[in-house]
């Protein structure tokens, strides 16, 4: 099945044309990429870290020149992979491309494919990546994130054409890299509950095909966290498909709504203060999301546990805070560029006292045929815990150097960070929002 929607998902995807996941296809890379990204005859740039060189870089160089493609002296960063994508350095590959003539081949995992396929997008040329981890969904998706004036935006930019995953390479990567994939692709769960909402509100219509790449394998991806924790290549098999799969349905979709909710929210934040930047291994983005995750699974089952279809609309209409209260709360708890990010974001998504009265009775009239869909979508947090550390994954807040009452003060700030409309929101206007969250942090919570 998982091959079959990788086939609709290539169909159907705007840019990736070719993916290759399985073992030992580093040895047959040189070819793969001479038959599709290299057909015209332009030379190969190899941009690679000290890391993923000795991992893999080298490897695909030598199949490249075997495969007889010109290819250019390697450029390689040193040591860790910067700790997050940054513009100048994004500049530097552009600049070494575009003087070149060459196409890049990322040989790396989420920092090394970003800059390569931001560089390639802004020559407006095709690139490819051979991923060295199963450590996010970004591969195969479009646009890189970058930190840029105090906010992490994803700038727009192409899928790479081709996608080349060895297993035994990335079964071989550090535990820390399969605990982040792991933690990037359990936020599909939560991400795919909040999208339902948004979809029942008419605000970002459900894709069917996107839906199925990202949902139909998610829980069988994830089923074998202590083989993936052992380094099992077979078992590697599920998850990095699985996060192909997701970045496909990026493409499908044209946005990032198939693979991430507000749980992701919690990450970008974090990811902002630098949290994790100075340890060895720096914290991971799937780390965070992990943390993410659970904290929305958990906000999750305190929102399912009480009626929406008994919901005083009247009630929650009368305390509708109007705007200029919400952006004063925004700007008490964002400050600088961030704050003018969150009020711009959150004014999207925003209704007066009419649209939310609209809102909040097509939720209520339809409860009964949602409740049961976002139910069967999630795990419960206490499973999802445990799978997750059973994966090696973050899975309590000071496994990231967090307490409970950090995590607690992030919630209202991941609700103002992005217009997308999520749980978060739903408890706001339902005028929940403050009580769901004491609830999840009461005694006897998942982290208390």
């Amino acid at each position: 099945m998982t091959n079959d929607l990788i086939a609709r998902g290539l169909a159907a995807a705007s840019d990736t044309d070719v993916v290759d996941v399985g073992r030992g296809v580093l040895a047959t890379s040189g070819a793969l990429l001479k038959g599709s990204l290299f057909a015209g005859g332009k030379p190969a740039l190899v941009v690679a870290d000290d890391r993923t060189w000795a991992a893999a870089g080298h490897a695909v160089h030598d199949s490249l020149v075997a495969a007889g493609v010109d290819v250019l002296d390697p450029m390689i960063f040193p040591g860790h992979p910067v700790l997050y994508a940054a513009l100048d350095n994004c500049d530097i590959v552009r600049e070494r491309l575009a003087a070149s003539g060459a196409l890049g081949v990322a040989v790396g995992s989420g920092t090394i494919n970003d800059l390569v396929k931001l560089a390639s997008g802004q020559l407006g040329q095709q690139y490819a990546v051979v991923g060295t981890a199963a450590s996010m969904d970004g591969y195969s998706g479009f646009g890189a994130p970058m930190s840029s004036e105090g906010v992490k935006v994803t700038m727009p930019c192409p899928a790479p054409l081709v996608v080349i995953i060895d297993l035994d390479v990335a079964a071989a990567a550090p535990s820390a890299m399969v605990a982040s994939g792991y933690g990037d692709l359990s936020a599909k769960i939560p991400g795919g509950a909040d999208w339902i909402l948004s979809d029942a509100v008419g605000l970002d219509p459900i894709d069917p095909l996107a839906w199925e790449l990202v949902q139909s394998g998610v829980l069988e991806a994830l089923s074998q966290p202590d083989a993936l924790a052992a380094g099992d290549p077979d078992a590697y098999a599920g998850l990095v498909s699985g996060l192909v799969l997701s970045g496909l349905a990026m493409q499908v979709y044209r946005g990032t709504r198939p693979g991430s909710g507000a749980e992701h929210y919690f990450s970008h934040l974090w990811e902002l203060d630098h949290l994790g930047g100075d340890w060895d291994p720096p914290l991971s983005h799937g780390g965070k999301v992990a943390i993410g995750t659970l904290a929305m699974s958990a906000f999750y089952e305190r929102f399912l546990a009480r009626d929406l279809a008994a919901l005083d609309i009247d009630a929650a209409v009368a305390g509708w805070a109007p705007w200029d209260l919400v952006e004063a709360d925004i700007r008490s708890r964002f400050t600088g560029a961030l704050a003018d990010h969150a009020v711009a974001e959150t004014k999207v998504k925003y209704v007066d006292g009419a649209g939310l009265r609209g809102r909040l009775q097509t939720f209520v009239d339809g409860w009964a045929d949602l409740r049961p869909r976002i139910t069967a979508q999630l795990v419960p947090a206490k499973t999802l815990q445990g799978m997750l550390r059973s994966a090696g994954a973050p899975a309590t807040p000071e496994d990231i150097g967090l307490t409970a009452q950090d995590v607690r003060a992030t919630f209202p700030r991941a609700m103002y960070y992005r217009s997308r409309y999520t749980v978060l929101d739903l408890a706001r206007e339902a005028a929940w929002f403050d009580e769901l969250v004491d609830e999840v942090f009461a005694p006897g919570g998942l982290w208390t």
